[in-house]
């Protein structure tokens, strides 16, 4: 892994925690994060011991985007460090529960970080938008991804005109699962992910594989996607412990196999 100077990562009882730690730039996304934030994905992809992960941050913004003050001579850029449209695409291939917990303004890049997330919580005082078109400049996960988690014309009024939305709009919107008060931000998420633990790891992972891999596939072929993956998990440790704990009355002990 990284050294750390960016972000903050733990796990711990199941759960990855990820804090985006540089609140003296609003959390801005320099070369330095995108390598942290791309190892700790890395290991929530493929770290076995890992079910659920939290997206969090320090400070009064979650991120405000892409650092723009960075200048990144490109005789130093050697390719392993992943840009950020592929670090959202490399997110979405993570199967496993990814919940974000927005503090303050998610925005840009940011934004992009949140709708490749799975469960989105926000604080009172959080916001989500596009603001490039004020910039100058176009967007990516805008109409990549905003345009397609909303009503086209709700995210047509707030991309072109570079407009935030509030956490209460983003509620209403369906963006968002749940706006707290903002000093219960935290336990929220953790709430989110404890609720989520009680089910089979597996499980949960096969139903998000599913629903990813199957969202612009026919229906035909998205069955015939969740079928193959309901098998597979049907083969599972914890399957024959669910059903046995079910036929005890009693609480499942999951494995993760």
């Amino acid at each position: 892994m990284t050294t750390r100077t960016y972000t903050r990562y733990e796990v711990r009882d199941h759960v990855a925690r990820l804090t985006l730690n540089r609140p003296d730039k609003k959390n801005a996304l320099n070369r330095g994060m995108r390598k942290e934030i791309q190892d700790s994905f890395l290991d929530m992809k493929n770290n076995a011991q890992i079910w659920v992960a939290i997206i969090m941050a320090e400070g009064d913004t979650f991120c405000s985007g892409k650092d723009l003050m960075e200048e990144i001579d490109p005789a130093t850029d050697d390719g392993t460090v992943l840009s950020n449209d592929e670090l959202f695409l490399y997110q979405r291939s993570i199967y496993k529960p990814v919940i974000v917990a927005l503090n303050g303004a998610c925005l840009a890049q940011g934004a992009g970080f949140a709708l490749s997330s799975d469960i989105i919580v926000m604080s009172e005082r959080a916001s989500i938008g596009w603001p490039q078109v004020k910039r100058g400049i176009s967007s990516v996960s805008g109409p990549s991804q905003g345009a397609h988690a909303l009503p086209w014309t709700q995210a047509m009024g707030h991309l072109l005109r570079g407009k935030t939305i509030s956490a209460q709009d983003a509620l209403r919107l369906g963006l968002a699962n749940e706006v707290v008060p903002h000093d219960e931000l935290a336990a929220c998420a953790e709430r989110w992910a404890a609720e989520i633990l009680e089910n089979a790891p597996l499980a949960v992972q096969g139903i998000k594989e599913a629903a990813r891999r199957g969202q612009d596939l026919p229906l035909e072929s998205r069955m015939r996607l969740a079928r193959d993956v309901a098998d597979r998990v049907l083969l599972s440790e914890d399957a024959k412990e669910g059903i046995l704990a079910f036929k005890e009355k009693r609480k499942p002990v999951w494995t993760g196999r």
